[in-house]
């Protein structure tokens, strides 16, 4: 990797040299990082529940079916959709946790 030198009225300061800063760095850009997924996850289920919700109105009214049964068919739908989806993060998010757990007693 190449070195920069620092302009003459910059401090030089070199992130090499701290392990503990950069673990600090680290640690903070990895909570940062779940954050953002698990914001990721929650936007996509919530797409995924609506464009469910969606087909099922869809295709109930190219078929001409009753309005109150085509409502409660989405509706439904985009609900059972949403709560798997919940229910898949929670357990993903349990197993996660319960194998750092395991994987910490086991080193011990």
């Amino acid at each position: 990797m190449r070195s920069k030198h620092p302009h003459s009225d910059q401090f030089p300061f070199d992130w090499s040299t701290d392990a503990e800063l950069e673990r600090m760095i680290e640690a903070r850009v990895a909570i940062r990082a779940e954050a953002a997924a698990l914001r990721w996850r929650f936007r996509l289920i919530l797409i995924e529940s609506t464009l469910m919700a969606g087909l099922v109105l869809a295709a109930g009214f190219a078929l001409h079916q009753p309005s109150a049964l085509v409502l409660r068919g989405a509706a439904t739908v985009g609900v059972a959709c949403l709560v798997s989806g919940l229910l898949l993060i929670g357990l993903s998010g349990l197993s996660g946790h319960l194998a750092a757990r395991y994987r910490h007693w086991r080193n011990q």
